[in-house]
């Protein structure tokens, strides 16, 4: 037997014992048993990572009372809109996926390339995986991005991602290529030579908008998506910012002036607010309108009419505009009192009148895809909007308190309090039940969600699922 002491960074240390034929595994498992914690890296007194978990501690040049210290990681989740979440971490060595299998739930057939992976990015139905290395791993459903073995010898040097509904859009070394549906993006090639010192993506559902180093704009993809940009191409300098809409782009101009092109009931064409589009920092979207903030704290919309295109109801209230949230087809704006106006549509969340007299000292909101949920100062939370998606926080108001944060998958929300305790409502079958695991929604830190289920973090980096199981909400903790 020999004993090998792991330190932890705070000082605390464990002594183990084990057989001096045991492997790094073994060490690892006694540690995560000791610490209550699955992602660390354990490093020797000489600073060499111990990434070979299968050698022998002989293999490993580690001996009787040696010292290794234990650095601890902290896990993230990326999910796909529909379907999937994929875990990594930063250091380990493994990519951990569950959700619908054919649409990124299931990572087999590349997990020995998931190593080293820094970021994850989705469409709505496959993953795309950067590297250390800054190489690409996809996975998930071919014709969503899934397959990019035809660009895979082009994909290196790979700084960034951005994805529409069904194609990825990788920023090189200033180039750019493109994989998944052609229509939706996934083929550049009528722009390719024109994508040269990249700066930064943008997407619709079916478009890619890219911001080069000179402010000007390269777009492809669906035209009625934003694909087609060339009625405003001579407009489209000193390029700052790009906002989208599932089926246009606005862009934001360095003289405040906002330009934008696409589907033009959608957001595409903004000439009946064009000359109010002045000194505008930041835009918000909902599926098919605009709403910018201007440097004086007014709003301009424009878009689809009932989803928030117009705002005429209320542009008297919209003053000292702090920040803007939306639903699928409505917005709420933050004044600078801490009050709240909205409008769009009214079952989406456009109507908030039952409880307009709550809405004070708003620190912020959330949004499913019909609803929206307020956090208001003290802690307490105010809902509205489609019911079902949440709308209706009655049946848990009363546990709604000391909230810290609120993540919404598209019709639940779930709230982390202060104790590290979790309150879902909304949709039951989608996420807005947690009951199944309601004793185990302890010390959470952070809850990604798919549209239909939500995964949480807790302290020990173990991860806690509910929602739809065909969506990556079968019920349990694992990992």
């Amino acid at each position: 037997m020999i004993q090998i002491n792991v330190l932890l960074a705070s000082g605390r240390a464990e002594l183990l014992t084990l057989l001096s034929s045991s492997t790094v595994q073994e060490i690892r498992t006694k540690t995560q048993q000791a610490f209550g914690n699955t992602y660390f890296e354990l490093l020797t007194a000489k600073n060499r990572i111990l990434v070979d978990f299968k050698q022998t501690l002989e293999e490993s040049e580690i001996e009787d009372g040696d010292c290794l210290t234990a650095v601890m990681l902290q896990p993230q989740l990326a999910a796909t809109r529909n379907s999937a979440f994929a875990l990594l971490c930063h250091g380990h060595s493994v990519v951990v996926t569950w959700g619908q299998s054919e649409c990124g739930g299931n990572s087999l057939a590349v997990q020995d390339q998931l190593r080293g992976v820094t970021n994850i990015q989705s469409t709505v139905w496959a993953f795309a995986a950067i590297r250390e290395d800054q190489r690409v791993v996809t996975w998930g459903h071919e014709s969503y991005g899934g397959d990019s073995s035809a660009v895979q010898d082009q994909l290196k040097g790979v700084r960034q991602i951005q994805a529409t509904s069904a194609a990825f859009a990788a920023i090189l070394d200033g180039s750019v290529v493109a994989w998944g549906d052609a229509e939706s993006g996934g083929d550049s090639g009528a722009v390719q030579n024109q994508l040269k010192d990249v700066r930064k993506i943008q997407a619709t559902a079916g478009a890619f908008a890219a911001i080069l180093a000179d402010g000007s704009t390269i777009t492809w993809g669906k035209k009625d998506s934003g694909g087609d940009s060339s009625a405003v191409q001579d407009q489209l300098k000193d390029v700052q910012e790009i906002q989208a809409t599932a089926f246009a782009f606005a862009a934001i101009l360095a003289d405040g002036f906002v330009i934008s092109w696409g589907g033009a009931q959608w957001g595409g064409c903004n000439s009946a607010v064009r000359d109010q589009l002045k000194g505008v920092k930041k835009i918000q979207t909902t599926s098919l309108a605009f709403a910018a903030i201007r440097n004086d704290g007014r709003v301009v919309t424009w878009g689809h009419k009932s989803d928030g295109g117009d705002s005429s109801a209320v542009q008297d209230q919209l003053k000292g505009v702090r920040q803007i949230q939306a639903t699928s087809a409505a917005f709420a704006a933050i004044l600078a009192d801490g009050s709240v106006v909205t409008w769009g549509n009214a079952e989406s969340g456009g109507d908030s009148a039952a409880v307009q007299d709550q809405l004070k000292d708003v620190r912020q909101i959330q949004a499913t895809d019909d609803a929206f949920a307020a956090i208001l100062a003290d802690g307490p939370v105010v809902t509205w909007g489609f019911a079902e998606s949440g709308g209706d926080s009655s049946a848990v108001q009363d546990q709604l308190q000391e909230v810290q944060h609120i993540q919404a998958a598209g019709a639940a929300f779930a709230a982390i309090l202060t104790d590290g305790s979790v309150i879902s409502w909304g949709h039951a079958e989608w996420g807005g039940n947690s009951s199944a695991v309601q004793d185990q929604l302890k010390g959470v830190k952070e809850i990604q969600c798919t549209g239909k289920a939500f995964a949480a973090i807790l302290e020990d980096g173990s991860i806690l699922t509910w929602g739809l199981a065909a969506c990556g909400g079968r019920y349990g903790s694992f990992l």
